[in-house]
């Protein structure tokens, strides 16, 4: 047999024996979950419909095939994106509520109210969110919530939000909610409060040793 189609069915056979490996570790673990965060289970259910929402804003906000395409590109991990936002939120919240910050649905509407009254308006206000945050129109009020506890859990520290101590205060929760990703998003850095592409060694020396066999 040819070396280059030995190695090739190397790199198959040992992609086909470890992927389903993978999968199976996090699904005995955590079934259908894209990610455990303490208590709360973020289903790939869950993770899609997010995805989905925020597809179906841009396909509303742009109604060129053509630019909505490019949209698409340039979204291209929105997926991880998602969850990755969907996990640091649950950590601001708890963060917040381990320094006694709270956030009334009285301070979100006047929040909101605030920012309509803006030029544009409504429009602007679901727009502005869209583009800068991949914010969808019926998540602005939770975001604006989260947003406020940001603010206040930072005022309480005598910080901003970009402070270290405000960072410190997102790690120290994250440890303790003991972040766990299925593996197909990566893993959680309580460290950076964010999540990282898994490595994947096995590959790397599969790829390697089918190198080194061809040269």
């Amino acid at each position: 047999m040819h070396r280059r189609r030995r190695t090739a069915l190397l790199l198959a056979a040992t992609l086909a024996t470890a992927a389903p490996l993978l999968t199976a570790c996090s699904d005995e673990a955590h079934p259908g979950a894209a990610a455990v965060v303490g208590d709360d289970r973020i289903t790939v259910s869950q993770l899609e419909n997010r995805v989905t929402e925020v597809r179906t804003a841009q396909r509303a906000a742009v109604t060129d095939d053509a630019q909505y395409e490019q949209t698409i590109a340039q979204s291209g991990g929105l997926t991880r994106e998602i969850l990755n936002n969907m996990v640091l939120d649950r950590v601001l919240h708890q963060a917040a509520q381990n320094a006694g910050v709270t956030v009334s649905r009285k301070e979100v509407t006047r929040t909101r109210a605030n920012l309509e009254n803006q030029p544009g308006g409504v429009k602007a206000l679901e727009a502005g969110w869209l583009q800068q945050y991949g914010i969808p129109p019926q998540r602005i009020d939770e975001n604006l919530r989260l947003q406020l506890e940001a603010q206040k859990l930072a005022a309480k520290l005598g910080t901003d939000t970009s402070g270290p101590a405000f960072w410190a205060a997102l790690s120290d929760a994250s440890k303790k909610l003991d972040i766990d990703l299925n593996p197909r998003y990566g893993t959680w850095d309580a460290k950076k409060n964010s999540r990282v592409e898994a490595k994947l060694p096995w590959l790397r020396q599969v790829t390697q040793a089918g190198s080194q066999e061809t040269a």
